[in-house]
């Protein structure tokens, strides 16, 4: 079998991005990957572009088993990527063709195999309870055996870093057992992660020194180093690195993917990923986290929501003049968007960077913008919170920017909302809304298992015969904190409602010393803002119908001119 070079990677095989979510990094409490997301989380990582996508362990492990052999069967279908299987090498005391654990390596159809063997002498005696002669003879036997059989072999050094720096002989002997058999790569691996970067990057260079082998590294995230002992490694001259998604992983976790793709690519300029692809890293890290059922981290970095996200009325007043004077990269780059917080803490250049984000234009408006910035910062130190509600803040401003309240759609009269507990011990929110909408006075009454569903239901019903939209838009997410009153006052309730017409998601927020009101403002917030978006887009259908028959009518006197000048020629 000839060797396998990932496709689409302009570095081709001179350098490894390694992918291993779906054996470590599904190693993470909470994970548990099915044969279905095993294919989707491959068919992700390939699409982004990794060299190499570590499917698990056949052989050990029955789910992995059938996926590879699905895989081979060709259910999996890899442009970038080159599909590994992991394993171990043979076991003491038994020959490497008859160890059936070595066989369903080969069996497994994966054109590359990474074997793990222990390079601590403490793990080869204590745990393998083998000397140093027979734990080589294992590494030797296995990668000899399975290059002789046309794959491609890697061979992660467990615990190098541990056993180098209490037996260094015995962890070098093991690794050049490997490169004389015929390894591509050895890994050494920091099993325990307790590395530090500077450490990392001084052992790899003396064992590139005294070795000549091909280095890779991997990293666990014990000491919260695994990105940067990463990075570290690979300044230090190792060519393959080993990530799992999001830093999924055992314990702590290991190198985050994204956090290292994004340091190689856009610090050390490292074309580690196909031409145009390090713009999927955001997206395929939030795909990724919803696969594994895991609320992606906000404050990640490179692909975090909030990565790019400022607060400070200093910063935006920088950015405002240039966006990378506190942007250490433009997130264009990895697929991530700046974002402008907007509260209590903001000054107005904060509002009006927002304003422009939200298609609200405050900069030619100093007055509006210094009473918007007035108006958020009271409505913040009452327990709003405009920074995690956009929908609320765009309806601020566009009433502070056009001088005039942003219209709704129906006017309220009254609600009502009352509770009953059923003899059967069911608990059951009737709700009744009274409100105008097209002229008329409209009385609605809907059930809920609560009494903001059960408002939310009514004031549906309400407004269903009138509001054609109002079907497309649902309720997607209800968030409550109870905030401390300031001294000598009560308690209150802020909401954040999150809802969605199926295109695209808006949240919006309510603040009242009672819970149901406080939803109420949220609720009627969200349909207001509807209204406003379903407004301004058939404004612009009407512009472009008008700009339309503008251009026709054009042209047809531009056909008229034309033929009264051709019948004047003749």
């Amino acid at each position: 079998m000839s060797r396998t070079e990932p496709a689409g990677t302009p570095l081709g095989d001179r350098f490894h991005l390694y992918d291993t979510t779906l054996r470590d990094g599904a190693q993470r409490e909470g994970i548990s990957y099915s044969i279905a997301d095993k294919f989707a989380v491959a068919r992700l990582l390939d699409d982004l572009g990794v060299g190499f996508i570590e499917g698990g362990w056949p052989g050990a492990m029955p789910k992995d088993t059938e996926f590879f052999a699905r895989a081979a069967a060709g259910e999996l279908t890899l442009r970038h990527a080159v599909l590994v299987a992991f394993g171990s090498t043979r076991r003491a005391g038994l020959s490497v063709t008859e160890d059936p654990q070595v066989r369903a390596l080969l069996d497994s159809q994966a054109p590359v195999v990474t074997l793990v063997a222990k390079s601590d002498v403490r793990h080869i005696e204590r745990a393998l309870r083998v000397d140093v002669d027979e734990a080589c003879a294992m590494v030797r036997d296995t990668v000899s055996f399975l290059v002789s059989e046309g794959r491609r072999v890697f061979v992660d050094a467990e615990h190098f870093f541990d056993g180098y720096a209490h037996d260094p002989d015995t962890a070098l002997r093991v690794i050049d057992a490997a490169g004389q058999a015929g390894a591509d790569v050895v890994v050494l691996c920091d099993t325990n992660g307790g590395q530090l970067p500077l450490g990392i990057a001084e052992t790899v260079r003396e064992v590139a020194d005294r070795t000549g082998l091909r280095l890779g590294i991997h990293c666990q995230d014990d000491t919260g180093c695994a990105v940067a002992n990463s990075i570290a490694a690979v300044q230090a001259g190792a060519t393959h690195v080993q990530c799992t998604a999001n830093g999924y992983g055992e314990r702590a976790g290991n190198a985050d993917l994204f956090v290292v793709a994004g340091n190689l690519v856009a610090k050390l300029g490292m074309p580690v990923l196909p031409e145009g692809r390090a713009a999927e890293l955001t997206r395929t890290a939030h795909a990724l986290a919803e696969i594994a059922n895991i609320a992606p981290d906000t404050h990640q970095a490179y692909v975090g929501a909030s990565a790019f996200a400022h607060k400070a009325g200093l910063h935006a007043s920088a950015i405002k003049v240039d966006p990378l004077l506190y942007n250490h990269i433009d997130p264009a780059v990895v697929g991530n968007d700046m974002r402008v917080l907007v509260t209590e803490m903001a000054g107005r250049a904060s509002l009006e960077l927002k304003g422009a984000q939200l298609g609200v234009d405050l900069a030619d408006k100093p007055e509006a913008a210094s009473s918007a910035l007035k108006k958020v910062k009271a409505l913040e130190a009452e327990g709003w919170s405009f920074e995690a509600a956009d929908a609320s803040l765009e309806l601020l401003l566009r009433a502070e920017a056009d001088d005039v309240p942003v219209e709704a759609p129906f006017r309220l009269e009254s609600y009502r909302v009352v509770l009953e507990h059923r003899v059967d011990g069911e608990v059951v929110s009737e709700a009744t809304v009274k409100v105008h909408v097209g002229g008329e006075r409209v009385i609605a009454t809907a059930e809920g298992n609560g009494p903001v569903h059960a408002l939310d239901a009514a004031l549906r019903q309400a407004l269903r015969g009138h509001l054609s939209w109002l079907d497309s838009v649902e309720l997607a997410d209800y968030k409550v904190r109870i905030l401390a009153g300031k001294p000598g006052t009560d308690a209150v309730t802020r909401v954040l409602v999150e809802s969605s017409d199926g295109e695209r998601t808006w949240t919006t927020v309510g603040v009242h010393a009672n819970i149901v009101e406080a939803s109420w403002m949220a609720l009627c917030d969200a349909l207001v803002h509807k209204s406003l978006r379903m407004r301004d887009a058939n404004d612009a259908d009407t512009a472009t119908q008008v700009a339309d028959t503008t251009a026709q009518a054009a042209d047809t006197a531009a056909q008229v001119a034309r033929g009264a000048d051709a019948s004047a020629s003749r």
